[in-house]
């Protein structure tokens, strides 16, 4: 959206966003200016009054940007974020949400300003201080990479399921994750040895970007590892389990919609349980993820290798 914003109208942007995803943004040349805030939009509501703005994109639509326009007096145009629609959803089990990705949902919002999709699919600007060079760091001259991590519990194909799944893949195998997805890269490269490049915690988002990059299939979850591998266009693999592709997140691939496959246990009558995640299955059982079949996950892989 930023992208067809800044080509189509030529105006000048500036992204407001937090301190912590400022790193994601601060390469992208569309955009004019970066301002963050570490919480609160009072930190740099003086700045904004200062720039004098036509008009303000509203992508959050939260208070927080509500107050915002507010404070502005500014012409606000918001993005629908369907709240009732998605809690029909995963309450009920009622779908009443539109059949369109949330990307052309937020390109609705700047329509009105003669902005339409270009059909160029998503964008992420790796800074060159962050790009990895694949020999220096000990990585395989050809890898699948597999993003292990999500920031719910119910987001995350379990460790035992991973395993099962590098089994059976044909290339050698890099690990990415966080911190916090150290011990169970650990396991899974303890299980199986050499085929597994464990590289969990040892990088920052962007430097695991240009690990993907270099890749010859990204295997995640429904994370934004997922939308990262998307806009480097590497063919995707994603894994879904308390969520649903209905909500319209699913890897953007506009120009080919065979580069990525959906894998999700459609069977399981609890999903989805919620738009985004919990610390633990809310039934127990988990089967969203523990029903998912190893080998269909592999074959998948396989074939989008070829």
């Amino acid at each position: 959206m930023v992208r067809c914003l800044k080509q189509q109208t030529n105006a000048e942007i500036h992204f407001l966003t937090k301190t912590i995803y400022k790193n994601l943004l601060v390469a992208n040349p569309y955009i004019d200016q970066l301002i963050t805030i570490d919480k609160e939009i009072s930190e740099v509501t003086t700045q904004l009054k200062q720039e004098g703005y036509d008009a303000i994109i509203d992508l959050h639509h939260n208070l927080r940007t509500t107050r915002l326009g507010m404070l502005l007096g500014v012409k606000r145009h918001s993005f629908h974020k369907l709240n009732v629609e998605k809690w029909l959803l995963t309450k009920f089990k009622i779908n009443r949400l539109p059949d369109q990705h949330i990307v052309d949902r937020y390109l609705d919002t700047v329509r009105s300003f003669g902005v339409s999709n270009d059909g160029k699919g998503l964008d992420f600007f790796i800074p060159k201080e962050d790009t990895v060079d694949k020999t220096e760091v000990g990585l395989p001259n050809q890898y699948i990479a597999i993003a292990i991590g999500g920031k719910y519990f119910t987001k995350r194909l379990p460790v035992h399921k991973l395993i099962a799944v590098v089994k059976e893949l044909e290339l050698q195998v890099v690990l990415l994750g966080g911190p916090e997805d150290r011990a169970a890269g650990q396991r899974i490269a303890a299980d199986l040895g050499a085929k597994v490049t464990d590289c969990c915690g040892r990088f920052t988002v962007n430097q695991s970007a240009s690990i993907i990059s270099h890749s010859a299939c990204l295997l995640t979850n429904d994370t934004g590892m997922m939308h990262i591998g998307a806009a480097l266009k590497r063919p995707v693999v994603s894994v879904w389990g308390n969520t649903v592709p209905a909500f319209g997140m699913t890897p953007y691939f506009p120009e080919n919609q065979k580069n990525y496959t959906i894998i999700e246990e459609v069977g399981v009558h609890c999903r989805p349980c919620s738009k985004l995640g919990f610390g633990a299955c809310p039934k127990g059982h988990f089967d969203c993820m523990e029903k998912i079949d190893t080998q269909r996950i592999a074959l998948e892989v396989n074939q989008l290798l070829k």
